[in-house]
């Protein structure tokens, strides 16, 4: 009755009286049946049911006996309705028609005023991931990412689309906050990606510097631009500054997630404060110089009970990041030799924080400093025992 009940109102679209849609499915479901099974099967008022018939037989629906008992029949849907689905396909058509024509002449007036109309199409949260593996894998030639922690694991769950165009040796460029580092998610991620890390606001995916698709973490929606010149292009400059300024965390993949939050936060603190201490006191020289180790932690991070291997690595690993540098220990000599591929004092800090160290596990040492404008700067630190 319920299936009957929706084909009786769809009938009623196409023109057609409550009770002559009731009658009409009767006679297709009956067969060829009596005016009073009609008015019994269609639920009909019998001093209606005749007026519904002889309505349906103008319409071309069904057909009357003249012979006693009344006997109807019900024309074959595919005969009774074509007249009217041509119909509505021929208005439909000429919809269309006109839609297009007045579309083009409302582009031609855009342009006319030096303005054109570009898309976006809005995705519910379940079919983000989705087009989210579709544009990766149809992407060209380049994809820049900037994520937070919720669009990182998103992006996890299109790994094998990644792999497909690292395969077709795609420039794929991605940024993420400090928190995400050593998650798994971030695990997650295929060799191959250039990886950094900044402060991220968005979910933003650059495809070919033309296609964007935005995320929204609070509800899981996305949005598809296609063709944006204009957009894509601001969005991949904007890209690009921040890339140029995140830390290069890419030793720190190997690191358990507390490992690498403890470099990127030391990094942090001292970029932030410790660095112009630094230079401050190497130009002014009544000024003390700043004990690093003390300094840090102040800011909550103490590293007492770490070995001196365990603070060669962290330095080492920090001068990978800032200036792509490294720091190395020559148990030969003693020396220890920082090198930065930057001139302009960014290992300091890290050579300062290595002499504090030793200073308080109770050795001497001398730091000497050399810089080249073509090799970078080297720090030496000789170990009195």
């Amino acid at each position: 009755m319920a299936k009957e009940h929706g084909l009786t109102v769809s009938l009623e679209e196409f023109g057609l009286s409550k009770y002559e849609a009731r009658a009409y499915v009767a006679l297709i479901t009956h067969g060829t049946i009596s005016a009073s099974e009609v008015a019994y099967y269609a639920e009909l008022p019998r001093t209606k049911v005749y007026p519904v018939l002889l309505k349906l037989q103008q319409k071309k629906l069904a057909i009357i006996s003249k012979s006693k008992p009344v006997m109807c029949t019900g024309i074959a849907p595919e005969d009774a309705f074509d007249e009217i689905v041509h119909e509505q396909i021929n208005k439909v058509d000429a919809m269309n028609t006109l839609v297009s024509k007045l579309k083009k002449i409302s582009e031609e007036s855009k342009k006319a005023r030096g303005a054109e109309e570009k898309r976006y199409f809005h995705l519910h949260s379940n079919y983000v991931v989705k087009q989210l593996r579709t544009m990766i894998g149809g992407a060209k030639s380049s994809m820049c990412i900037t994520t937070d922690a919720w669009g990182m694991s998103i992006l996890a769950e299109c790994k094998e689309e990644l792999l497909s165009v690292l395969r077709r040796d795609l420039d794929v460029r991605l940024i993420i906050p400090t928190q995400v580092i050593g998650s798994e998610s971030f695990r997650a991620m295929p060799e191959g990606i250039k990886i950094r890390s900044s402060e991220i606001i968005q979910n933003c995916f650059i495809f070919d510097d033309t296609e964007l698709l935005l995320i929204d973490n609070t509800n899981g929606r996305g949005a598809v631009f296609s063709s944006t010149d204009v957009l894509g292009a601001n969005q991949t400059r904007l890209f690009d500054q921040i890339w140029k300024d995140a830390l290069k965390i890419d030793n720190l993949t190997e690191m358990t997630k507390s490992q690498a939050l403890e470099v990127c936060r030391i990094i942090n603190i001292v970029n932030e404060n410790g660095l112009g201490f630094t230079l401050n006191s190497i130009i002014g020289s009544k000024i003390k110089l700043v004990d690093y180790v003390k300094f840090l932690e102040k800011n909550g991070i103490s590293l007492k009970d770490k070995t001196f291997e365990q603070i060669l690595d962290l330095v080492n690993s920090t001068l990978e990041i800032t200036c792509s540098g490294s720091a190395q220990y020559d148990e030969r000599s003693k020396n220890i030799i920082l090198e930065s591929k930057l001139n302009s004092g960014h290992s300091l800090p890290w050579a300062m924080l290595l002499e504090n160290y030793l200073e308080q596990k109770g050795y001497h040492s001398k730091l000497i400093y050399r810089s080249d404008s073509h090799r970078g700067e080297f720090v030496h630190i000789k170990i009195d025992q």
